[in-house]
């Protein structure tokens, strides 16, 4: 992963927006970087919840930890792009019901992604 990575675009982003105390751009860099967290996780391996009995469990430090998965560039950008469009989605829903304030809100937070995108 280089330095100049989407996902290192937007973790050395977080700490500027929370400095500036811009909470629109932190509520959307957060959430943004725990969906490609999310993204990550491994499921766990067929048979791995069978027996919950202790002399069949797996035993010592990190005897159930497995490699977490690599996101591509593109994989990260197309996280990046669905969290964008949930928030624009979500603000069109809410300016419908008649709540702008709430609307303009995710708008807000659909922008300060939008411009890591560049």
């Amino acid at each position: 992963m280089t330095d100049s990575s989407l996902r290192e675009r937007l973790r050395k982003a977080l700490p500027v927006a929370m400095k500036a105390r811009d909470r629109d751009a932190t509520t959307a860099l957060r959430a943004t970087l725990a969906a490609l967290d999310n993204a990550e996780a491994v499921a766990p391996a067929e048979g791995a919840q069978g027996s919950l009995a202790i002399e069949a469990l797996p035993v010592g430090v990190g005897a159930t930890e497995v490699a977490r998965r690599a996101l591509t560039e593109p994989e990260v950008e197309q996280i990046v792009r669905a969290e964008l469009a949930e928030r624009e989605t979500a603000a069109d829903d809410y300016e419908r019901a008649g709540h702008p304030d709430r609307a303009e809100k995710l708008r807000s937070e659909a922008r300060s992604l939008a411009a890591h995108l560049q």
